[in-house]
C-alpha cells in the first residue's frame, strides 16, 4: 500500500512539473512591447517638459534576421489617449533585430519626422537574457511640430544653463 502511494506521488509530481514547464514555456514566448509617441513641440528631437503625448499615432514593430534583413515578424498598433502603445509579440526573437517605428501622427501641426526619418526604438524580444517580465519597453518615438513653441527657449535654458564665467 505504501509503495503504491509513493508511485502515485511520483506520477503526480511528474505530471505537475511537465504541466508547469509547458505553461511557462508558452508564457515565455509571448511578449508585449510598450512605448510612447510624442509631439516634439520644441523641435529638439527629445522629450521636454512641454512635449505632448500623441493619442492615435500609428506604430509598427518589425523583427528581421540579422544576416540578411529578412522580415520575420511584423505588427502594427495605435497609441491610446495617453500616447502609449502596447503591441503583442508571439514567439522568441533572440536571433533577430526588432525595432518599433512611428508611422503616422494624428496631428497635422505635428507630423514632421525627425532628421533621421528611420528613427526607431530597438527592443530585445527574448527571455534568454534572464529578464522574465513579459513587457519590453521601447524608447519614446516622436514627431516634430511645424514651429517650436515660444516657451522652448526657456525650456532649453533650464536643461542647458549657460556656464558662468570665471571671475
Amino acid at each position: 500500500m505504501a509503495r503504491a502511494l509513493v508511485v502515485v506521488a511520483l506520477i503526480a509530481t511528474t505530471i505537475s512539473l511537465s504541466l508547469s514547464s509547458v505553461l511557462c514555456s508558452d508564457a515565455s514566448e509571448h511578449f508585449f512591447v510598450e512605448g510612447k509617441v510624442y509631439c516634439d513641440t520644441c523641435r529638439v528631437q527629445f522629450v521636454t517638459r512641454v512635449s505632448e503625448y500623441l493619442p492615435g499615432a500609428k506604430v509598427r514593430l518589425e523583427c528581421r534576421q540579422r544576416n540578411d534583413s529578412t522580415l520575420t515578424y511584423s505588427t502594427e498598433g495605435e497609441t491610446d489617449k495617453n500616447g502609449v502603445y502596447t503591441l503583442p509579440v508571439d514567439g522568441d526573437h533572440e536571433e533577430e533585430i526588432c525595432e518599433v517605428k512611428a508611422l503616422k501622427s494624428p496631428r497635422e501641426d505635428c507630423n514632421e519626422h525627425f532628421a533621421d526619418y528611420d528613427q526607431k526604438a530597438r527592443v530585445v524580444l527574448t527571455d534568454k537574457t534572464g529578464v522574465t517580465n513579459i513587457a519590453r519597453y521601447a524608447s519614446p518615438l516622436g514627431f516634430m511640430k511645424k514651429e517650436a513653441l515660444p516657451v522652448c527657449a526657456e525650456v532649453l535654458k533650464e536643461l542647458f544653463p549657460p556656464e558662468e564665467e570665471d571671475a
